[in-house]
């Protein structure tokens, strides 16, 4: 059975978000939650039985996604589950931001706007909202009742993971139809430097390509048309922008390069961030082009998209 697709609004720029639930042999479970709002928790009550609630699966540790699990924790007598990597941003936020701060100015960022990106993310729940403390680790395990696995597939966030039935897959924001959404820039909480989303993403490839054979279950937009598609036109993108990076000199910074193509967000910090993360995920990308082609091809998807890839790498 596929899971019931739940679509509720967000305050956020992503807009409305999905979650899902079903049940698996007599037992209730969810996969994500969406963001923390009243209108969101009055959505639950109204159409999830709290109190047969068992099991809360995340696919990543955004807001929009897992905003609800300490409420759902409280609420109903549900575990639950999300990866470890997310568990280190949660439990380590001060070391979490510092390094994100210093990550900025090495992108070219200066203190006064680091300043306001501070105040843009840190107000309340942005970022870290209140997050459960009876959870376990999807690596360690899912219930083996249940029959579901989780795969990790970090790239859009180190802690992605797409949480598998025999024909379906909650994919979060691994897959989005017809959107390019680069990964931001973070720090790696395991080694103090920077987490290469670009690495992450081509050594996810492989996995994500084994759920072809799912209906997709996304946390944006209705449906996934085909693995294949979403790949195509994730990577397609990808190698379009690439191209057009290289109009830039190598010793621009990421931030030069926001302000020359968009002038600085001072009202709102965060889409310059997310502009600079883009940039240096193409960055990656040009400066290790083989990880990709050969990622690509190991999935059979690089024929779709050579074309672009041979102008992208182009002297």
């Amino acid at each position: 059975m596929i899971p019931v697709q739940h679509t509720v609004d967000t305050p956020y720029l992503v807009g409305a978000a999905h979650f899902y639930s079903c049940e698996i042999n007599g037992e209730l479970i969810l996969l994500d939650t969406g963001s923390p709002t009243d209108a969101t928790k009055a959505y639950i009550e109204e159409h999830i039985d709290l109190a047969r609630l068992k099991y809360v699966f995340i696919s990543h540790c955004h807001i929009d996604h897992f905003g609800l699990s300490a409420w759902l924790e409280e609420v109903s007598d549900a575990t639950v589950y999300l990866s470890a990597r997310d568990h280190l941003r949660l439990s380590n936020q001060q070391s979490h931001l510092d390094g994100l701060y210093e990550l900025m100015h090495c992108a070219g960022f200066d203190k006064s706007f680091i300043a306001g990106f501070r105040d843009c993310i840190t107000g309340p729940d942005m970022v870290y909202p209140t997050y459960p403390t009876r959870y376990k680790f999807l690596e360690d395990g899912l219930p083996s009742q249940l029959g579901l696995t989780a795969l990790h597939c970090p790239g859009h966030t180190q802690g992605d993971m797409a949480i598998c039935g025999r024909d379906w897959a909650l994919t979060g924001d691994i897959m989005l139809r017809q959107i390019f959404q680069s990964p931001l820039l973070d720090v790696d909480l395991k080694t103090g430097r920077r987490f290469n989303n670009y690495e992450a993403y081509c050594d996810s490839l492989k996995n994500i390509a084994s759920l072809r054979d799912k209906t997709i279950l996304p946390g944006h937009r209705e449906t996934i048309d085909s693995v294949n598609e979403s790949l195509s036109f994730y990577l397609g993108k990808l190698l379009d922008r690439a191209l057009r990076l290289k109009d830039f000199p190598r010793t621009s910074s990421p931030c030069d390069i926001v302000t020359g193509l968009f002038g600085l967000d001072f009202e709102y910090p965060f889409a310059s961030y997310a502009k600079a993360s883009e940039i240096i995920f193409l960055r990656d990308f040009l400066n290790d082009p083989d990880r990709l082609f050969q990622a690509s091809k190991g999935i059979d998807i690089y024929p779709d998209i050579a074309g672009k890839f041979e102008l992208a790498v182009a002297a």
